[in-house]
């Protein structure tokens, strides 16, 4: 599972959104969250242009923008207002994984990029646009290609948990749950989650 698919699940017994997700473990690799670290670090605008990530155009005197998120030609302003409810929902994702780098990542884009996009956003200054392209990039990056092998979708409202095997988020009815399966994941990961967490009415099992 990818982190955009996120932006998009609500729970499908009651439809509360946004769920919460924890993360157990990525399919993705650390060289490759290092990689795209560097990129960022490194903020080279021509290379990261080339990618055709971020693609920028002019149309009737108006700045369109679309990258792998926001995936239609969408006006700047109303481009931004998107990526930072895009960001927003970082809120919901808790790291739970062994994986410092991916850690260090996503409270990356949950602070200094934040901040600089909210900047921008506030100023508007389209001449300036290159200045972002590095955050922008670098979302694009972690939420689109990062892949989650492991974790876990919760809704708060009614207390159900969806798990997620082998990057598949397991969002089956109640009825059609395998009790057994569903109670070893649970044993699988109880240390990795504070333990208030298995004192709530979990549905549609607990431990």
């Amino acid at each position: 599972m990818k982190p955009w698919l996120f932006d998009i699940l609500a729970c499908p017994i009651d439809k509360h959104f946004p769920l919460k997700l924890y993360i157990f473990s990525f399919e993705t690799k650390p060289e490759e969250f290092e990689l795209n670290l560097t990129k960022y670090k490194n903020r080279n605008i021509e290379s990261l242009k080339k990618e055709k990530i971020i693609e920028i155009s002019l149309e009737n005197g108006i700045v369109h923008v679309k990258d792998n998120i926001v995936f239609e030609k969408t006006p700047i302003k109303t481009y931004l207002e998107l990526t930072i409810s895009s960001i927003h929902e970082l809120d919901n994702i808790l790291d739970k994984s062994p994986n410092e780098i991916s850690k260090k990542c996503f409270e990356l884009i949950s602070t200094e990029i934040k901040n600089k996009i909210l900047v921008f956003s506030k100023n508007q200054n389209i001449k300036n646009i290159d200045d972002i392209i590095p955050e922008l990039y670098f979302l694009n990056k972690i939420k689109i290609e990062t892949e989650i092998e492991s974790g876990m979708l919760f809704c708060e409202k009614c207390y159900r948990w969806f798990p997620i095997i082998e990057t598949i988020p397991q969002m089956l009815p109640d009825e059609y749950r395998d009790e057994n399966k569903d109670v070893n994941f649970l044993n699988m990961i109880k240390d990795l989650l504070d333990k208030e967490f298995f004192k709530l009415n979990l549905k549609p099992f607990n431990i």
